[in-house]
């Protein structure tokens, strides 16, 4: 089944651009769709929960569903930011486009749910090697954006590290330990598919590796990585690795 893809841009010329690098970043088959303001936006994510709702393939209602969505930030009709959080239980991979590089837009976007942050100004060869990133579970952003980041999380940067991205507090701890006295509940709790995605994504196989080994799509592989942590209250492949080798699951 090809893979629902929505691209939210005003400017007919960078949504052109945009449809090209996408069709260019991925081997799956396609079928892209187009918006140029955030009531369109809606309208089509709209329609396709209601085909998921309706849908006679009732094994994957979520072939319906959009697994792409690119949004500018700036739309006739109000801020990217808005739909990004109405989106924010939307089980797509969400990825801000815009031209603005400035902490005011970058954080908020990231604060609302986007999943990784490209440059409309990079170039097409860029784009699509950002992009294809979400194949190997890295986050899309662009250089100068990774940049960025890393220079705000440094001591001196232009602000203070939070706590979750500085090393092993003590809460970390007791939330880790809390994590491993329940994970062989989670566990069980986790699907056939999600206990096989979680087996090899605790050996470091990649997104696209797993989808190949159990034949299915990349994208289907990237929602049970979500379910996963979600199950099991962790944040990250690593975190997930730990907890399932501590409990003898790979």
């Amino acid at each position: 089944m090809p893979v629902k893809v929505l691209i939210v841009e005003d400017n007919p010329v960078a949504r052109s651009f945009l449809t090209k690098v996408v069709r260019e970043s991925f081997s799956d088959q396609l079928i892209i769709s187009e918006a140029s303001d955030l009531e369109t936006a809606r309208r089509r994510i709209s329609e396709s929960t209601e085909r998921s709702e309706r849908t006679e393939l009732e094994d994957h209602p979520e072939l319906n569903l959009f697994k792409l969505v690119l949004v500018d930030l700036e739309l006739p009709d109000g801020n990217g930011m808005e739909l990004l959080a109405e989106l924010s239980s939307y089980p797509a991979t969400k990825i801000v486009t815009t031209l603005y590089s400035d902490d005011e837009h970058l954080f908020p976007a990231l604060q609302c749910g986007a999943d990784g942050y490209l440059l409309k100004e990079d170039r097409f060869e860029v784009l699509v090697e950002e992009l294809q990133k979400i194949v190997r579970g890295q986050p899309p952003l662009s250089p100068a954006i990774a940049r960025r980041l890393l220079t705000h999380f440094r001591p001196g940067g232009i602000a203070s590290a939070p706590t979750a991205l500085s090393g092993p507090s003590a809460f970390q701890s007791s939330r880790m330990s809390a994590q491993d006295r329940q994970l062989s509940a989670e566990h069980d709790r986790l699907t056939p598919r999600e206990s096989e995605v979680l087996t090899y994504l605790s050996k470091g196989f990649t997104i696209k590796e797993i989808a190949n080994l159990m034949g299915i799509k990349w994208f289907t592989v990237n929602d049970h990585i979500k379910s996963i942590y979600k199950k099991l209250n962790v944040s990250s492949r690593a975190e997930a690795a730990v907890l399932a080798s501590k409990q003898g699951l790979v």
